[in-house]
């Protein structure tokens, strides 16, 4: 699904260099965690995974081309990113709107909140949400043009110990039910367990790689 082969990305026309010489692959449904310490490129290769960048050399391939955006990933944040104003149902709908009719949209929109187990806040704002109901609402979204890839960056930073466990738990059975492949970057190293295989960034590489275990 993912390779990544021999990436450097530097920024300030060179002088800060955040990837020296990257490189990994990551099977179909695998679910891989990325771990480092603040400010040691996880997030930047987040992006260049997702399309969001471009690496100054080397290659990144996601299901056998260049990443893009538009391209089959979905991405879920640490800040969910929601707009206050709309509807649970409604921030769902936004990646469909030009693609689907209205009533298509809702029912897609609908049927992805139940998926995540909000089907009865379906007209619920975000400011009326808890914390993890609203990361909920955010995974909805990310999978709302069905993506074969998603990528979370630090999807359980804002949350406390056990939601943050129950939103690992609900990717897990997405990727079972669904067959997605998932690179979650986490700064914490028991949600960083919960995956089926760490890797590690320092100092712009990947320094080691320690498999827990390998979905069937």
């Amino acid at each position: 699904m993912i390779v990544v082969d021999h990436v450097v990305k530097s920024f300030e026309g060179g002088r800060v260099r955040a990837l020296e010489d990257v490189t990994f692959t990551i099977d179909d449904r695998e679910f891989v965690a990325l771990t480092g310490a603040s400010g040691s490129g996880k997030s930047t290769l987040l992006n260049l995974v997702g399309g969001l960048d471009r690496p100054d050399s080397g290659t990144i391939l996601v299901d056998g081309a260049p990443p893009r955006l538009g391209g089959p990933t979905g991405f879920v944040f640490q800040a969910h990113l929601l707009i206050p104003t709309l509807s649970a149902a409604e921030n769902v709908q936004i990646p469909l709107f030009g693609k689907l009719p209205r009533a298509q949209r809702a029912e897609r929109a609908a049927a992805l909140l139940q998926e995540v187990g909000l089907g009865d806040r379906l007209d619920a704002r975000p400011t009326v949400l808890s914390g993890g109901e609203r990361q909920r609402v955010a995974i909805a979204r990310a999978l709302a043009n069905e993506p074969l890839l998603l990528l979370a960056d630090e999807p359980t930073g804002a949350l406390d110990w056990d939601t943050g466990v129950r939103v690992i738990e609900l990717l897990q059975r997405l990727r079972d039910s669904r067959g997605t492949t998932i690179l979650l970057v986490t700064n914490d190293d028991q949600v960083a367990k919960l995956a089926d295989r760490v890797l590690h960034l320092r100092d712009g590489l990947i320094r080691d790689a320690e498999l827990r275990s390998v979905p069937a």
